[in-house]
């Protein structure tokens, strides 16, 4: 099957090699037999819909049926959660359905699949021999390297055209020590820890926790990864205002770095290793293989979910008003949570029921306030849930995660200081509200680490200093000429520009825009200088190079997609 695609791809993929010619099909068959046969030729995820045997057919249908299936997404090698990234938004080259409609038969009569920045193969990864197979080509022909797990990155990070892709979606083991003492260390540096493969995601975490009766802290997705770019790059939850980031409760990091060699990091060895890997960004310094993070007690949760449906421009505006006046108390009472024009839902693992009613009455009195001036879709409930899976379980529905939908974003970090007067808040909030009223999403995410000092890691230190991370997107079908697809990534720009103006240079790297300016500092700060020294330290020919990740080379075809 492999040699029957390599002729006519072959010339595709030598596009993307300006200078270094693309490996013969004979080398591909050759690295494909040192693999045992576990070379896989780079599709797009909705290939088979432009297929015409019958297999096709069968295959189409499901992908028709589960085209906004996150779960079956990155259960595909070339499967992207948002397929901006699968497609090439420079030139046009894509292979999509309308997402409104994947039955909708107008995309296959209108276009042709291409494969755009979906890589040109795969390796199938099964052990830590096949990573190191892949490096070594990578390296000896000088071709680019991505890392893919689950396919959750806005940034392109996990797809590249023309390059060889490690798949690592087969570590999967998960164990809980109660006594997890990191390699190196003494007893008296024990933990209770959770050991996770790489390709674990967070619904199968969670379920874990759940049955050995402990917290994790995780994302709000269900099918993002534990270890991979989520936790490398900093890693926010519901639970990060008094349980810290991903990053705050990492206790050791199993890598193989981009020299084949396989490193344990943690406090006691390979520290450098450590300190970049809890921040600096996932497909940057290794391949992670294995994460060990903080298990912390089961913990009771109290929960408020609040409706905002159908309110007009006036009560919306006093909606980001109320909830910018209370944002510092709340922090300081042990809420975070994430909101939206049509609903938000808040989160305490520390207070009792008396607490969570009293702290929250800002909230219930403004909700009983819209309700009195005609506001029929204004509600709130309060609810305690006796552990974090359980609260996820209700919470899933309120998630807001479009998936085959392409996507542009930009997103800011929001510091303590905007809300420390009348006059900041005043300007936040109309801010906000502008940025609310410019783009089709706009997300407040109340998941920084306000409350915990934190220490070691890489991330900017803004991620403490800041009560909000704001989010804005716009969006984009299969049928959007170049124009429009570009204009996606000036309106996250232009919607985000009053945030900006109050919050210059601090922004989280896995939720930027690709061209957030002064990248550095925004995303790591202080930190980049020994980042950058870490980087040539371990992988001096950039083999592992990732747009705007540290010691980004800009120069390489691998970024020609990149609007």
């Amino acid at each position: 099957m492999l040699s029957a695609y390599l002729a006519s791809f072959l010339s595709v993929a030598t596009l993307a090699l300006a200078v270094n010619a693309f490996p013969s099909s004979d080398i591909w068959r050759s690295l494909n037999f040192t693999l045992g046969g576990k070379l896989l030729f780079g599709e797009p995820f909705a290939k088979p819909c432009w297929d015409s045997d019958a297999n096709s057919e069968a295959t189409c249908a499901l992908i028709q049926a589960q085209y906004s299936n996150e779960t079956y997404r990155s259960m595909t090698s070339g499967g992207y959660v948002n397929p901006e990234w699968e497609t090439c938004i420079t030139s046009g080259d894509q292979c999509l359905l309308d997402y409104t409609d994947p039955t909708n038969v107008e995309p296959l009569r209108s276009t042709k699949c291409k494969r755009g920045s979906v890589p040109a193969y795969f390796i199938d990864v099964h052990d830590t021999r096949d990573i190191l197979t892949g490096l070594s080509f990578a390296k000896r022909h000088k071709i680019s390297l991505v890392v893919k797990n689950t396919g959750h990155d806005y940034l392109g990070r996990s797809s590249a055209p023309g390059s060889l892709a490690l798949w690592i979606h087969r570590f999967r083991d998960m164990s809980y020590t109660p006594a997890f003492i990191p390699e190196g260390c003494s007893s008296q540096d024990s933990s209770p820890g959770v050991t996770v493969g790489a390709s674990v995601q967070w619904f199968e975490a969670y379920a874990f926790a759940e049955a050995n009766n402990i917290t994790v802290v995780g994302g709000t997705d269900p099918s993002v990864g534990v270890a991979g770019g989520w936790l490398q790059g900093g890693g926010h939850s519901v639970l990060s205002n008094t349980m810290g980031l991903g990053v705050d409760r990492v206790l050791q990091f199993k890598v193989i770095t981009p020299d084949g060699v396989l490193r344990v990091a943690n406090q006691c060895q390979n520290t450098d290793l450590f300190f970049a890997l809890r921040g600096g960004g996932g497909g940057t310094f290794g391949i992670v293989i294995e994460s060990t993070i903080l298990a912390s007690p089961q913990v009771t949760i109290q929960a408020a979910f609040v409706g905002y449906a159908n309110l007009n421009a006036t009560m919306q505006k006093q909606v980001v008003a109320t909830q910018v006046e209370n944002a510092v108390q709340w922090a300081e009472a042990g809420w975070g949570g994430a909101s939206t024009p049509s609903g938000a839902v808040f989160v305490n693992p520390k207070a009792d029921e008396e607490t969570a009613a009293r702290t929250m009455a800002p909230l219930i009195n403004f909700v009983d306030s819209l309700v009195d001036d005609g506001a029929t879709g204004a509600s709130i409930t309060l609810t305690t849930f006796q552990s974090f899976a359980s609260f996820y379980a209700a919470f899933l529905p309120f998630v807001i995660s479009p998936v085959g939908v392409p996507l542009a974003l930009s997103s800011r970090l929001i510091n303590k200081a905007n809300f420390e007067s009348a006059e900041n808040r005043s300007a936040l909030v109309d801010a906000i509200f502008d940025a609310q009223n410019a783009i089709d999403t706009l997300l407040i995410q109340s998941t920084t680490p306000a409350s915990v000092k934190g220490s070691g890691t890489s991330v900017t230190g803004k991620w403490r200093e800041s009560l909000y991370h704001v989010t804005v997107v716009s969006k984009w079908n299969w049928n959007a000429t170049k124009a429009t697809r570009l204009s996606q990534f000036t309106r996250v720009e232009n919607a985000m520009s009053g945030l900006r103006a109050l919050t210059p240079d601090a922004a989280y790297f896995n939720e930027a825009s690709i061209h957030e300016p002064n990248y550095k500092i925004s995303f790591w700060g202080d930190n980049y200088p020994r980042l950058l020294e870490i980087k040539n330290r371990y992988d001096p020919e950039r083999i592992l190079n990732c747009w705007n990740c540290v010691g980004f080379d800009s120069h390489s075809s691998q970024f020609s997609c990149y609007p």
